[in-house]
């Protein structure tokens, strides 16, 4: 019988909420209810009420009552539902968590959901998942199900009966079928790897050859949320090592670019102890908005990719500031790292005759890395190819197996 973990505001949601806890009860779940409510006025009392939330938030129901400062009691609500969501998890207490709300309590309850580890089935009944900017806002990085009602949560009617129905049976079977372990104590090592379309046929080569090799290879698409996400899992113990192929996502952030990975971008692995195979798929352009360009930036050269999106080639300042980067975030890494550097462009679109390329400039990227390396774990490998070309492929393949093959837990 599976227990799951109720997310609601209750004096607003009360009777919705109580209806879907009680389609839950009767398909065969135990629910543990907790509420995020900021004013009194709840029809039922939740087994984690507000008040026992605002203080593992380090504040005070009291004073969440009394404040007109709703963000402020909102991020102590949603820290107090953190700890509380977690301690339940970690105590095997819930096998899965199902929200109810409109966009405050959809905001709330989806941050709780990303607080808990990957694996864990995460539900969220909203009638604010299709606002633009909002549902991306919701799932973040995390494996979240979101559930459009479409219509408001507002009363029981028949139709909102049927979005519950719907969505109670979903987390019931979820929270209670088999399902694949994510165990890593497992026969076959787990391989995390960035991808992006302009090197993709390098991340092909390279997965069918590591798969050959008995590894599992579990991609991440580097456009900014999929890198943080596989950073995020790292930290969860779920890899043994990281084909990292289009790191980009460093210098946007520095520089402001739409795949901006975090200020963590990278540093998760070098943490936790897993070796590292990185090349440099992007890292030598930049993705600013169109809206965000300064007047210098339509002098960059720069190539279109599609109607919506151009990749602006990187001045040698910021390339070489990136490579600085690199070197402060590889310093901390405990375990063996390879840094691949291709000599003649560093994706399939980095060719001779497009306007970016400029192989002698991306040297410069090496003059910041170098200078800002001091860990002796990090050994650099210059290939005399494009990064999309068979040989450049067949080197970053060698040294994957060497460190991953090899390496004894």
């Amino acid at each position: 019988m599976p227990s799951i973990l109720l997310i609601s505001t209750l004096n607003t949601k009360g009777e919705e909420t109580a209806y879907l806890r009680d389609r839950l009860k009767a398909l065969g779940s135990e629910i543990i209810t907790m509420d995020l409510s900021m004013q009194e006025g709840s029809l039922w009392k939740a087994e984690i009420p507000p008040r026992n939330v605002a203080e593992a938030g380090g504040g005070k129901w009291e004073e969440i009552l009394s404040s007109t400062d709703r963000a402020k009691s909102t991020e102590v609500m949603i820290r107090g539902a953190i700890k509380k969501a977690k301690e339940l998890w970690e105590r095997g207490e819930i096998q899965g968590v199902i929200g109810i709300g409109g966009s405050t309590g959809s905001l709330m309850a989806t941050e709780v959901m990303r607080a808990l580890p990957f694996g864990v089935p995460k539900l969220m009944i909203s009638s604010t998942a299709a606002l633009p900017g909002l549902s991306t806002r919701y799932i973040g990085t995390g494996d979240i199900m979101l559930f459009h009602s479409v219509i408001e949560i507002s009363g029981l009617s028949d139709l909102l009966k049927n979005v519950l129905d719907r969505a109670a049976l979903s987390m019931h079977e979820m929270a209670r079928g088999q399902m694949s372990s994510i165990r890593t104590d497992t026969d076959r090592k787990r391989i995390a790897m960035t991808m992006l379309g302009p090197c993709e046929g390098c991340a092909h080569r390279v997965r069918e050859a590591l798969e050959r090799e008995g590894l599992q290879v579990i991609g991440f698409s580097a456009a900014g949320i999929g890198d943080r996400a596989m950073d995020e899992m790292i930290l969860q113990g779920l890899f043994h090592g990281v084909v990292d192929l289009a790191p980009g996502g460093i210098g946007e952030h520095m520089f402001g670019g739409m795949r901006d990975a975090g200020p963590q971008r990278i540093e998760a692995a070098c943490s936790v102890g897993i070796p590292q195979v990185i090349t440099l798929c992007s890292v030598n352009h930049l993705t600013i908005r169109k809206s965000k360009y300064k007047p210098s930036d339509y002098q960059r050269p720069m190539y279109h990719l599609d109607r919506y999106r151009t990749w602006l080639r990187t001045t040698e300042e910021e390339l070489y500031n990136i490579g600085k980067e690199f070197g402060k975030k590889l310093n901390r890494a405990k375990a063996e790292v390879v840094i691949l550097f291709p000599q003649k462009g560093w994706s399939s679109v980095d060719r001779p005759g497009n306007p970016t390329y400029n192989p002698e400039q991306d040297r410069i990227f090496l003059k910041g890395l170098e200078e800002n390396l001091t860990n002796n774990n990090i050994e650099i490998i210059e290939v005399d190819a494009n990064l999309e070309d068979k040989e450049f492929s067949d080197a970053l393949i060698s040294a994957a197996k060497r460190l991953f093959l090899n390496r004894k837990e």
